[in-house]
């Protein structure tokens, strides 16, 4: 069996990381790859709200993990430590995925896709100068005029995504 591989789709607040995420998601499946995801985000839905039973199996019942399912969807809560590794995540909750998509951990040691768009900022995460700034696998932008010292691809570029799952799959890290 072929190793998993791991890269995280970063960028400001609004900048279209969910939707550059899903396009990508979608054209490795299109492959015929199996795609995972991990998403930094918000408290998990049903624990925030005190006395449901989601979050009275997860506390009072001090479960280890508690599997809610509804609606054909499954959702795993799981007890862990505050410090949060994207890959020792992947590794425990995502085996058998050809690639797992991560969403946001942008201090992650991870090979790195940016969305730049300057209505959400009007400067990239990416720095040339910063120690990790290898890590940099490209930036999608909608800017015509940016240029950087790594691969740059706009959205109105033709086959744009198709490039772009390309160098993922070539540049993303083996778990």
């Amino acid at each position: 069996m072929a190793e998993t591989r791991i890269l995280a789709v970063i960028g400001k607040k609004g900048s279209g990381k969910t939707t550059l995420l899903t396009a990508l998601s979608a054209e490795f499946v299109r492959k015929g790859r199996r795609v995972m995801t991990v998403k930094h985000g918000a408290p998990a839905a049903g624990l925030e709200t005190r006395g449901s039973d989601t979050e009275r199996h997860f506390r009072e019942g001090l479960a280890e993990r508690s599997l809610v399912v509804s609606s054909g969807i499954l959702a795993c809560y799981d007890h862990r430590p505050e410090s949060i590794d994207p890959m020792a995540l992947a590794a425990r909750y995502l085996d058998g995925a050809d690639i797992v998509l991560v969403e946001g951990f942008r201090q992650a040691p991870l090979p790195k896709i940016e969305v730049f768009r300057r209505v959400a900022d009007p400067a990239p995460i990416y720095d040339p100068a910063a120690p990790n700034a290898r890590e940099w696998v490209a930036i999608v932008t909608d800017d015509d005029r940016f240029e950087a010292a790594t691969a740059v691809l706009r959205f109105r570029d033709t086959m744009w995504l198709q490039l772009l799952a390309n160098l993922a799959w070539e540049r993303a890290r083996l778990l």
